[in-house]
């Protein structure tokens, strides 16, 4: 399949320099370190070289991709199959049923993607075996490091008896990479020193609360935001769950998400933000990077970043690509703007009146049957436009999960949809249908 082919699935006509370098570079250099910022398409960029290096004649696991998280193994995974190599792919990690992993591992994929943990235990129950792996790819590393999965990795490492290839992927440099991994003479792509062009379209601003309430201060910015596609990054999880609280109490639409919640509840929550029913997510920095979420113009720091690296991740939600977008800075009495600020944030006020931000022109249509009930998208438009009298445009996104369906369905018809629907097959399969909570 010709590389133009596989850009038409993503309606993308030619890729950046980054990617450029790497579809080069990985081909040639046994190990790679491709540093390049949040939302600069690493994923395609270690992809696109790697399909040509797999055989079709052969079974088994040739490549593997480790993450941290499982939104990323999900998100990588889901860029694979819009591909459209032919190759197999699939992905473990935990809270997905193990059941259902061994199944697929019977009949192993030409690519596996996961976290080390479930790998790991693939691995020790020999449900998985790594013999004909002839690439890794350590996707996030630093991530990986941070949250404590250095033996899983090691592990993982010493069973690829046959490796050749290892790329390691990180949107910020490293500044060690453990002897386990293996690396000997490693080839690095360093985008980070192109983030001037990324700084240029990303607007730091900073905001002082005035008085004793952060949370009816961040209210007030959200007013004067007006209803932009905004995260707001705190530090912990019970400062997540005041806001999302305090926006309950003013019945402004929103997401939370951070990782004491059910793998489902995380993956509804990015669902909405994907398709525009939420334009509003309060998150710890597990949604700094690593998940799928569309271009976001505004990013506030309630609780500040601690490290630069942070900082980085956060800002790296906004001003994506060529994009544009603004950082603010909410500043308590006692806060200080953190050290590694390279720049002199413009200082603006708090607007004086709360002004709610407007509720979205879309909501999320739950529809509870998936993939693994042979469903897919053109059979929810069929029927959604057929029976539920939809038009082109009150029907947005849809996504197709294993065992459920999620579909944007403009506010004002949502309601007649699901009467009209309700007593509708799918597939000649009764299907519960209700909206999203």
């Amino acid at each position: 399949m010709s590389l133009a082919t596989i850009l038409s699935h993503f309606n993308i006509k030619e890729l950046n320099e980054m990617q450029t370098n790497a579809l080069k570079i990985i081909p040639k250099h046994n190990d790679v370190v491709l540093i390049s910022p949040t939302g600069s398409g690493k994923t395609l960029a270690f992809l696109l070289p790697i399909v040509k290096l797999i055989d079709e004649h052969k079974e088994g696991v040739q490549v593997l991709i480790v993450v941290p998280t499982r939104e990323l193994a999900i998100q990588i995974e889901k860029v694979f199959k819009q591909m459209s190599t032919g190759f197999k792919i699939n992905c473990c990690y935990g809270g997905h049923a193990v059941g259902i992993e061994e199944n697929n591992l019977a009949h192993p994929p030409a690519v596996l993607v996961g976290t080390p943990g479930r790998i790991s235990h693939h691995l020790r129950r020999k449900n998985l075996d790594l013999n004909l792996t002839h690439t890794i790819i350590l996707d996030e590393f630093d991530k990986s490091l941070e949250m404590g999965f250095t033996d899983d990795m090691s592990y993982i490492i010493k069973q690829c008896k046959h490796l050749q290839k290892r790329i390691l992927t990180s949107a910020t440099p490293l500044k060690e990479i453990p002897d386990f991994v293996g690396l000997k003479e490693k080839k690095v792509l360093n985008y980070t020193t192109n983030h001037h062009q990324l700084k240029s379209a990303l607007e730091i601003k900073s905001v002082r609360v005035l008085g004793d309430d952060k949370l009816e201060a961040l209210m007030l910015l959200l007013g004067g935001i007006n209803s932009k596609s905004t995260i707001v990054f705190c530090n912990h999880r019970d400062a997540v769950a005041r806001i999302a609280e305090q926006l309950s109490i003013h019945k402004v639409q929103h997401g939370y998400y951070h990782g004491g919640m059910d793998q489902i509840d995380r993956e509804k929550t990015l669902i909405k933000l994907r398709n525009g029913s939420i334009n509003l997510l309060i998150s710890t920095d597990l949604a700094a990077r690593g998940i799928d979420i569309p271009e976001i113009e505004a990013v506030i720091h309630y609780q500040l970043p601690t490290t630069a690296d942070t900082m980085i991740h956060r800002n790296g939600r906004t001003a994506r690509m060529s994009g544009k977008g603004t950082a603010y800075f909410l500043l308590d009495v006692e806060d200080h703007l953190p050290p590694f600020l390279e720049e002199t944030p413009e200082e603006i006020e708090l607007p004086k009146k709360l002004v709610l931000p407007k509720p979205s022109e879309w909501k999320t249509l739950y529809i509870g049957a998936g993939k693994k009930d042979k469903i897919n998208k053109m059979d929810i438009v069929g029927m959604l436009m057929q029976k539920g009298k939809l038009e082109k445009d009150e029907l947005g996104k849809i996504e197709v999960l294993d065992h459920s369906a999620y579909a944007a369905v403009k506010a004002d018809k949502i309601l007649k949809t699901i009467q009209l629907v309700k007593e509708e097959k799918i597939k000649n399969k009764k299907v519960k249908m209700d909206i999203s909570t």
